[in-house]
């Protein structure tokens, strides 16, 4: 939503509220207070505390990084900061990350961003993504935006999506989970980079995305130089964020569809 910072608080207390789909009533049941209370506050007749923007930022489930911004639109100064995996405040979270790439092993994971740009893989996901990433028009796109973002290679008709052969079944699913993520950031330069992305995307005939069963989970086909892999995927995020880069870090695993990509995988790392 990137809520600016010189409007009140009252304002966008409200557009979060509408935005997530509630009513006075249900905000206050969720965040324990009364109606009344919400009401006075989005009319400008209470300010609210400190302590009252975070439980409504709580009950409104606003990401870390919007939460300052709804701070500093109520007179407070930001409470999350937004730390490198590099420092060493993070060394936890990093140690974490490593932990659980290396663990799974030697299946791919990569860790990813709100934008969805790779920050850390394990070594399946490098072995798996380098013949993809060495093509030509590959490494190109890559070098114009600065590193490997995989929602932008997914759906650009030059990059990987050229090696997913099972698209129009997983392209549906894929351009919902984007939005779906773009509409719970709240976050207009999320919004407007995620629609860039789909609007690289053909147009999909209804026909052809539901022709087979449905599964359980969704594969993602790949066809991996000649050789064809099934995965489906899991994703982890941090329980309990307390700095911004936490709450915005996602571990996407990869696990085997099929036994012939369980063996291919165990077969190339030991």
């Amino acid at each position: 939503m990137n809520i600016a910072t010189n409007r009140n608080f009252k304002d966008e207390c409200r557009k979060w509220r509408e935005y997530r789909k509630l009513s006075q009533l249900e905000l206050a049941l969720n965040a324990e207070i009364s109606q009344r209370h919400i009401s006075y506050l989005e009319t400008g007749r209470s300010h609210p505390s400190r302590e009252m923007v975070v439980k409504l930022s709580e009950a409104l489930d606003i990401p870390l990084r919007e939460r300052n911004v709804l701070l500093q639109a109520a007179g407070f100064s930001a409470m999350y900061n937004e730390t490198g995996l590099d420092e060493p405040s993070m060394r936890v979270v990093l140690d974490a990350l490593n932990h659980v790439l290396k663990h799974h092993d030697p299946f791919p994971a990569v860790v990813v961003d709100r934008m969805w740009n790779v920050k850390k893989q394990n070594l399946a996901a490098e072995m798996m993504l380098s013949p993809l990433l060495a093509k030509p028009e590959v490494a190109e796109i890559v070098a114009q935006t600065g590193g490997v973002n995989l929602a932008l290679l997914t759906l650009h008709p030059h990059a990987l999506r050229a090696n997913i052969t099972n698209w129009r079944q997983a392209a549906p699913q894929f351009i919902r989970r984007l939005r779906g993520e773009a509409s719970a950031s709240g976050d207009q330069n999320v919004q407007e980079t995620f629609d860039k992305f789909i609007a690289l995307a053909e147009p999909l005939e209804s026909e052809d995305i539901l022709t087979e069963p449905l599964l359980p989970v969704l594969p993602l086909e790949l066809d991996l130089n000649g050789l064809s892999l099934s995965l489906f995927s899991v994703i982890t995020t941090f329980g309990t964020p307390q700095d911004i880069t936490t709450d915005e870090l996602r571990i996407e695993a990869f696990y085997p569809a099929t036994p012939e990509t369980e063996m291919f995988f165990r077969s190339q790392i030991n």
